[in-house]
């Protein structure tokens, strides 16, 4: 192979097709199945609205243009919907930090259009009453995140080796030469870390470091209704919460119907480790929440919720490109809440770091080692063998 990708999520799909299509050999593997982790507990949004100007919106809008084009060539459909966001307001102070915010992204190529507050209701008849305003954002999107990453990989033709935990790097004089499974060695000069919530422990099996972080969140899904929301409907304070660095348990109202009838109430998010313990004052807020955005939403039954391990690194960006410090290592990882919004994107400018060719988007602020060293480095490894081996 050319490549081995890390990682069956959408991410390590979406660079498993863009590779693909660059001409490269790649075979993904993955401890679960495909879209195990992060991606299967996604609600699958494609946003820009809440990405304020800089490199990550640019991504996200380089995703925008992909994942179009991804609707109309992937074989099956992923259930892509143009639905459009809707940021509401509960005042005018709120209203006004909206106009601030919206300001500085329409300079980056963010369409938005500031709704009134009758306006409001033409849009969404079933709001809260006395709502302030709010913006609207055709941009924004929706798409099956599960269906998304199985059709990416399909139509890749990639060779897939799930359910194998990847075990080591194999390195030969500090240089990436492929990776052992709990299965079988697979020999390749580049190997792409796209293992999600994992990438740190993936990034030390190379001798390296990166500080991903699961950030936990939870999501209520509804019985099955009409088409009663029309948009992915959220309160101002979510933007808020995303760029939040606190790791307690944070919470704002978003809430989105799905084209076979249930609406998805989100978002919580707190820094836990890995802890999958239900927690019923997330499930509370949310409740609470959702039904303030729409009353109505008080006398629907929830049939059942999920949860899921963001991959969070400090500065809120994700990891993507070359490791510098370890020759033919690439990542792509720590999209935190975003990486479904943002894999075609991450996938396209990994296949293009793959291939020596030119990036279409500045890698720089999303360099792998642009993080400090940890307080403790690690000791220094032995000289490297002249043999391909694991690392320890």
């Amino acid at each position: 192979m050319d490549v081995v990708i890390i990682g069956a999520g959408v991410v390590g799909a979406a660079c498993a097709y863009y590779a693909s299509r660059s001409g490269l050999s790649v075979a993904v593997v993955d401890r679960g199945p495909v879209a195990g982790g992060t991606t299967g507990a996604g609600e699958g949004n494609l946003l820009v609205s809440d990405k304020e100007a800089g490199p990550e919106l640019d991504l996200a809008l380089l995703s925008t243009e992909l994942w179009r084009d991804l609707s109309a060539e992937l074989p099956h459909s992923v259930e892509y919907e143009t639905k459009g966001g809707l940021v509401v307001a509960p005042d005018d102070t709120t209203l006004k930090a909206l106009r601030h915010f919206a300001e500085g992204q329409r300079a980056a190529g963010v369409v938005s259009a500031e709704v009134g507050p009758d306006a409001l209701y033409d849009l969404e008849p079933h709001l809260a009453p006395g709502l302030a305003g709010g913006f609207h954002y055709p941009q924004d999107a929706q798409v099956q995140p599960a269906q998304a990453a199985a059709r990416l990989l399909k139509a890749s033709g990639a060779e897939l080796h799930l359910g194998e935990e990847v075990t080591g790097i194999l390195l030969e004089s500090g240089t990436v030469r492929g990776v052992r499974t709990s299965r079988r060695t697979l020999h390749a000069p580049l190997v792409v870390n796209a293992a999600g919530t994992w990438a740190g422990a993936v990034a030390a099996l190379a001798g390296t470091d990166l500080p991903v972080l699961p950030r936990r969140g939870f999501v209520l899904v509804t019985e099955p209704l009409p088409p009663v929301v029309r948009h992915k409907v959220y309160a101002a304070d979510y933007v808020a919460d995303v760029a939040s660095d606190s790791a307690a348990l944070q919470s704002s109202g978003v809430v989105e119907g799905t084209p076979s009838g249930p609406v998805l109430i989100g978002a919580t998010r707190e820094r836990v480790g890995f802890d999958r313990t239900l927690s019923t004052e997330a499930l509370r807020r949310l409740a609470t929440q959702a039904a303030a955005l729409f009353p109505f939403l008080a006398d629907v039954r929830v049939m059942r919720t999920y949860h899921g391990f963001r991959p969070y690194l400090p500065d809120h960006l994700p990891a993507i490109g070359p490791d510098p410090r370890v020759p033919g290592l690439f990542h792509a990882c720590g999209h935190e809440g975003a990486g479904i919004g943002l894999a075609p994107a991450t996938g396209a400018l990994i296949a293009e770091s793959l291939t020596g060719a030119e990036p279409r988007l500045p890698l720089t602020p999303f360099r792998p080692d642009r993080f400090p060293p940890p307080p403790h480095p690690r000791p220094a490894r032995a000289q490297a063998p002249t043999t391909p081996q694991e690392t320890p």
